[in-house]
C-alpha cells in the first residue's frame, strides 16, 4: 500500500460507500491519511443514561426496547425512532434521514451509541448517533473500551465529518490499517524546523491525530499540521513576491509641490494615517521594481483619497527639474503619458468611483472612462464638457490601446483580453478579496510596452514591464490572516477616521424593543435623515423548513427570516405609512438599481429595504440609520460592512441589530459588534469567538479548519513566515529541498516554479 493507492482498491467498499468517499473528496490513501478528525470523543467517560445532559456528546450502552421508522415534518423526512435502556433509565434515539436503521436494528439487541444529547419537547434524546451492535452489556467493573484501545491510555475516539455510507468508525479503522501498512510515507519538513519548534515527525503526527493516546498528543499533531499549512502558504506567497520583484516597472517621478496642490483641492485635510499611506505608496512607485501593496482601512477611513492621489502621481509623471525650479519656469505637464486601471467588484461601486474621479480630475486635460458589462462611458463629453457620455465599447478599447484614456475604471470587464493598454503603470483593485486570485493577476500582470522617457532605468529601448499594484479592502482582516494570505504584499493600515466622525451607536434589539426603535428611527426621518433596512433574503421561501446541519430535530426557521419584498410592504403599511419605502436587491436589473439609488440619494426614498447588495459601494451621506434584520445570520465582518454605510458624514449614526436568537454565542458576537472600537479589533474578536472553521473567508482562502487554527497564534504565523523567508532567500526555487518543493506543488495550484 502506498500514498497513491486508490482507496477502493485497498478496502472493500459498497456502491454507497464509493459515492460517499467521492463526496468527501477521498480518492487515495494520502487523501485518507490527511482527512483529519474534527473532534474526539472521550471514551474513558462512559455515561449512564440517567446522567446525560443536553448539549454534550456522549457514549452509552443499552438494550433496544422498541424501534420503528416513520415520516415527519409534513411527511417529507424519513427517520428511525428507538428507545434504549440501561440499568439507570431509558432514552429516545432519533436517526433523521436514516430510515434504513430500522431495518438493521431490532428490539432486544444490545447496542453501543455515541451521539449528541439534544433537548426536545418531551425531554432529551440522542440525535443521529453512531451505533454498534454488541453481544453482551459490559461489566461495569472492567474496561469498557478494550477493543478500541491502541495503547493503555487511548480513550479518545476520533470523530470525522461524515456522509451517508462513511462513518467515523469506518474512517478510524481504515486509517489505522493504512498507517500500519503504508510503505512510502516520507517526512518533508526539514529536521531542523521540527526540532526548533518541537514538532512531531510526519508518521508520529499522523498516528497522534487519528488515534491519540492522550489529548495532548492530538494537540501536538494538530500544531504540526497547522504550522506546515501556514508554512507552505508563506512559501508560495514569498516565492511569487520574489519573482514579482524581479520584474521591471514604471519609475514614477514625484513632484512634491504637485502632490500638495492636488491634496489642497479636497475640502478636508488628510489624516495622519492617510499621509503615512501616501508616503509609503509614493515611495514604492519611485522604484524600478513594481509596487505590491495592500491598503487595509476601515469603512470611511479614506482609501479612495489615497487611491486618487496615487492615480494623480501616475498620470502627472512630469516634474520640474531643479534648473526649472531655480529659474521659476512653468512647464505644462504632459498628462496622459501613463495609464491607471481601477477595478471594483460591482457596477454600482465602479460607477460611484467613476463619478468621484470626475470630480477629482475635472480640472485636468485628461479623459476618464468607465467599462462594465452593461456599457461604457467617457468624460469629458463632447456634447457636455462638464459631464460624461455613453460610447461604444469598440471606440473605448481603441482609445485605451492608443493611450488616450489615462484613467479607466470598471468591473471585471477590465480583465478581458480585448482590453489592451499602451502604458499601464498602476493597477488599483478595490475590495480585492471579492475577486479570485486569477482575476486579480490577469489585471495586475497585464504587460505594457514602454517606449518613452518614463521607462524604468531611462534607457531608450522598448521593453515589456508590469504595472504597480495597489490592492484595497475595507473588510477587517486579522493580522495573522493578513500575514499569511497576503504574504506577497506589503501591508499599509488606515487605522484613523477623518476628523469630526462620531462613533456609531450600535444597539442589540430584541422583539419586545422593536416599537421603541421604530420611534427613534421616525425622529431621524423627521430630522431629514434616511434609513437602510437589511434583510437576509429577497422573497419568502416556498419550500418547507429543512433540518439543521447537525441533523437534529431543530428546524432552520427559514420562514421566519425577514424578506425584502414582504418587509418593505409591512413597513409601508404598518410602521411608516407616511414615508416612501424603496426596495433594492441583486435580482433587479442594472437600470432599476440605478433608478432606486438615484431616488434614495436625492432623498425621494426615505427608507431603503435591501439585501446584502448594499454591503459595498453605497455612499449616501444623508443616511444615518441602519436596521439589520436577523443580525445573527450574518458574519461579524459583514455586519461591520453594513454598519459602514451610515458613517459617511459627521452626523450621529445609528445601527440597530434586530435579533430573535436565544443563543448565548450569537448574542456574544453581537455584543462584540456593539463594543468593538474599529474593524481591526472586531476581526480579532471574530476569529476568537466564531472559531477556526467559521471565520468569514476561511473557505474562500482555501485554508482548512486546522490551518485556520494557526491563525489564532501570531507566534506560530510569524515563525512559519520567518522559516519560509529564510528558505526562499537562500533557495528561491527550492532546488535543495525537493520534498518541500513537491509538497508545495501538491498544495498550491497556482504555485509555478521555473
Amino acid at each position: 500500500m502506498n500514498l497513491n493507492s486508490n482507496i477502493e482498491s485497498v478496502f472493500r467498499t459498497t456502491s454507497i460507500q464509493k459515492s460517499a468517499l467521492k463526496k468527501l473528496g477521498l480518492h487515495t490513501i494520502e487523501d485518507l491519511l490527511f482527512y483529519f478528525p474534527s473532534r474526539y470523543n472521550d471514551l474513558s467517560q462512559i455515561k449512564n443514561i440517567i446522567d446525560l445532559e443536553a448539549g454534550e456528546v456522549a457514549s452509552v450502552y443499552g438494550e433496544i426496547l422498541a424501534i420503528k421508522t416513520k415520516k415527519t415534518f409534513r411527511g417529507k423526512i424519513p427517520m428511525t425512532e428507538s428507545v434504549v435502556r440501561d440499568s439507570t433509565g431509558s432514552i429516545k434515539i432519533i436517526w433523521f434521514h436514516q430510515a434504513f436503521v430500522g431495518r438493521v436494528l431490532f428490539p432486544g439487541e444490545k447496542i453501543k451509541l455515541t451521539g449528541k444529547v439534544t433537548s426536545g419537547k418531551s425531554g432529551v434524546y440522542l440525535a443521529n448517533p453512531e451505533y454498534e451492535k454488541i453481544k453482551e452489556m459490559p461489566d461495569p467493573t472492567e474496561s469498557l473500551f478494550a477493543e478500541e484501545k491502541v495503547g493503555e491510555q487511548n480513550w479518545h475516539f476520533p470523530v470525522y465529518k461524515e456522509t451517508k455510507g462513511i462513518t467515523s468508525k469506518w474512517l478510524y479503522h481504515a486509517t489505522s490499517r493504512a498507517l500500519s501498512e503504508i510503505t512510502d510515507l516520507q517526512e518533508y519538513l526539514p529536521n531542523k524546523i521540527l526540532k526548533k519548534y518541537n514538532l512531531p515527525n510526519l508518521r508520529t503526527a499522523l498516528f497522534w491525530i487519528h488515534m491519540p493516546r492522550r489529548i495532548e498528543d492530538a494537540i501536538a499533531a494538530r500544531k504540526r499540521f497547522a504550522f506546515e499549512e501556514v508554512f507552505f502558504i508563506q512559501l508560495e506567497r514569498l516565492h511569487d513576491r520574489n519573482h514579482y520583484d524581479l520584474e521591471g516597472s514604471f519609475q514614477i517621478k514625484i513632484n512634491d509641490e504637485d502632490i500638495i496642490k492636488f491634496l489642497g483641492r479636497f475640502p478636508f485635510a488628510p489624516t495622519n494615517a492617510q499621509n503615512k499611506a501616501i508616503s509609503e505608496i509614493l515611495s514604492d512607485m519611485t522604484k524600478t521594481r513594481p509596487m505590491s501593496r495592500l491598503l487595509e482601512g476601515d469603512v470611511g477611513s479614506g482609501k479612495t483619497l489615497v487611491a486618487a492621489l496615487a492615480s494623480y502621481a501616475t498620470i502627472a509623471n512630469r516634474p520640474l527639474s531643479q534648473k526649472d525650479k531655480k529659474e521659476g519656469r512653468i512647464i505644462q505637464q504632459d498628462f496622459g503619458n501613463l495609464q491607471v486601471a481601477y477595478m471594483a467588484p460591482t457596477e454600482i461601486l465602479a460607477t460611484q468611483h467613476f463619478e468621484s474621479f470626475i470630480k477629482y480630475f475635472s480640472h485636468l486635460p485628461i479623459n476618464i472612462a468607465l467599462i462594465t458589462g452593461s456599457g461604457c462611458k467617457k468624460f469629458p463629453s463632447k456634447v457636455d464638457p462638464s459631464g460624461s457620455t455613453n460610447i461604444s465599447r469598440s471606440q473605448l478599447l481603441k482609445w485605451v490601446e492608443n493611450g488616450e484614456i489615462p484613467i479607466l475604471l470598471g468591473t471585471h470587464a477590465l480583465i478581458q483580453k480585448t482590453v489592451k493598454f499602451k502604458n499601464l503603470a498602476l493597477v488599483i483593485i478595490d475590495e480585492q478579496h471579492r475577486f479570485g486570485t486569477n482575476q486579480r493577476q490577469k489585471l495586475a500582470k497585464k504587460p505594457a510596452r514602454l517606449d518613452d522617457a518614463s521607462r524604468s532605468g531611462g534607457d531608450s529601448s522598448s521593453h515589456s514591464v508590469i504595472p504597480h499594484l495597489l490592492s484595497m479592502t475595507a473588510t477587517p482582516i486579522p493580522r495573522t490572516l493578513a500575514l499569511t494570505i497576503y504574504g506577497d504584499l506589503d501591508l499599509t493600515l488606515l487605522d484613523e477616521m477623518p476628523a469630526g466622525r462620531k462613533q456609531i451607536i450600535t444597539e442589540i434589539v430584541l422583539p419586545e424593543e422593536r416599537e421603541n426603535v421604530y420611534e427613534k428611527v421616525r425622529k431621524e426621518i423627521i430630522a431629514g435623515r434616511q434609513v437602510y433596512v437589511i434583510c437576509p433574503r429577497i422573497d419568502e421561501p416556498n419550500q418547507t423548513p429543512s433540518l439543521a446541519s447537525d441533523g437534529t430535530e431543530k428546524e432552520i426557521k427559514a420562514l421566519e427570516m425577514k424578506a425584502v419584498t414582504t418587509e418593505a410592504k409591512r413597513l409601508k403599511k404598518e410602521v411608516f405609512p407616511e414615508y416612501i419605502v424603496g426596495v433594492l436587491h441583486g435580482q433587479m436589473s442594472k437600470d432599476k438599481k440605478e433608478e432606486v439609488m438615484k431616488l434614495f440619494s436625492e432623498n425621494k426614498i426615505q427608507i431603503l429595504v435591501a439585501t446584502s447588495v448594499i454591503e459595498v459601494g453605497i455612499n449616501v451621506p444623508n443616511a444615518t440609520v441602519i436596521i439589520i434584520e436577523g443580525a445573527e445570520r450574518f458574519g461579524l465582518a459583514q455586519l461591520h460592512q453594513f454598519r459602514g454605510r451610515v458613517v459617511r458624514s459627521n452626523d450621529q449614526a445609528y445601527c440597530y441589530t434586530f435579533t430573535e436568537t436565544k443563543s448565548a454565542k450569537s448574542i456574544e458576537r453581537l455584543k462584540a459588534l456593539k463594543n468593538a472600537k474599529n474593524g481591526f479589533e472586531l476581526s480579532e474578536l471574530d476569529l476568537m469567538l466564531r472559531g477556526a472553521g467559521e471565520l468569514g473567508g476561511g473557505k474562500q482562502w482555501g485554508i482548512s479548519d486546522i490551518g485556520m487554527e494557526a491563525l489564532k497564534n501570531i507566534k506560530m504565523v510569524e515563525a512559519a513566515r520567518t522559516e519560509a523567508r529564510r528558505i526562499i532567500e537562500s533557495d528561491p526555487e527550492l532546488e535543495k529541498l525537493p520534498a518541500i518543493k513537491e509538497k508545495v506543488r501538491q498544495k498550491a495550484d497556482e504555485f509555478h516554479f521555473e
